[in-house]
């Protein structure tokens, strides 16, 4: 790895002329000498030591970026409400690595939308690059314990916000395309609709906690748990124990947002 380290005088008029000769630069105010020369910069120049030492130390950790994790079979997209297939996959790493720290079923995994950085993975190789491109912030999953009542309200939000969810079958209603009003919500599996008097237990993350604003009914929360990984270690887990085990990697849109009228119509 190679490294050139220009060093400019700091002086206004020193032009394009001063290249290719060795020249001197004079101001009617005051003289400042500035001398310039030519070089050809390739594989000739010798390494520097000290740029090599300095940048040794982070070699490694960016060649680890690199490293393929897993084979992605269809293209994730943020879109829509839930953030499409990309808020889908998320979530469901979410709440698979949460399960499986927890040692229990029935979660609800929900994060926003905002929070994924990328638009697109297309299908092929998933390297360790795109899981920090996609999250790059160290935001950290907490487990929360909600009444029915409170979570039907986060919800919501959440589909306010087009926010992403994993775990619950939310139906709403469209008033135009930017107002949507939930109807109803329960969670994946089953029939009934969530009570407003059980406690659910909520994946999400630490900074829609301290958020506040639309988020504020989570500082409502009857309890806060800290699970000790960050939203990006939690996909890296998911995509490397999903490869483990030879499943594919992907994330379809599968009905876990139904607008009412579709809902209707399917139940005809």
């Amino acid at each position: 790895m190679r490294a050139l380290l220009l060093l400019f005088p700091l002086c206004v008029g020193f032009g394009p002329q001063a290249f290719g000769q060795t020249s001197a630069v004079h101001r009617p105010d005051h003289d400042v000498p500035a001398r310039a020369s030519r070089r050809v910069v390739d594989q000739s120049l010798a390494d520097d030591p000290r740029t090599t030492e300095v940048i040794a130390a982070y070699v490694a950790k960016v060649r680890a970026l690199d490293v393929v994790i897993g084979t992605l079979a269809d293209e994730l997209k943020k879109s829509g409400i839930g953030a499409g297939s990309l808020g889908n996959f998320v979530t469901n790493a979410m709440r698979a690595r949460a399960s499986a720290l927890l040692g229990r079923d029935h979660l609800v995994a929900i994060t926003n939308g905002g929070g994924l950085r990328r638009s697109t993975i297309t299908p092929g190789e998933i390297r360790v690059r795109d899981a920090y491109e996609l999250l790059p912030f160290e935001n950290a999953l907490v487990a929360i314990d909600m009444s029915g009542e409170q979570l039907l309200k986060f919800l919501q939000v959440v589909l306010a916000g087009r926010d992403a969810q994993s775990g619950a079958v939310v139906t709403y209603r469209a008033h135009d395309e930017e107002h949507l009003q939930l109807i109803d919500a329960r969670l994946t599996g089953e029939r009934r609709s969530i009570d407003p008097a059980a406690v659910y237990t909520i994946i999400t993350i630490d900074y829609l906690v301290k958020r506040g604003g639309d988020y504020a009914i989570l500082q409502q929360a009857k309890s806060v748990r800290p699970l000790n990984m960050t939203l990006r270690d939690a996909v890296l887990d998911y995509i490397k124990s999903e490869t483990t085990a030879k499943r594919s990697l992907r994330a379809e849109l599968d009905g876990r947002f139904v607008s009412e009228d579709s809902a209707a119509e399917k139940n005809k």
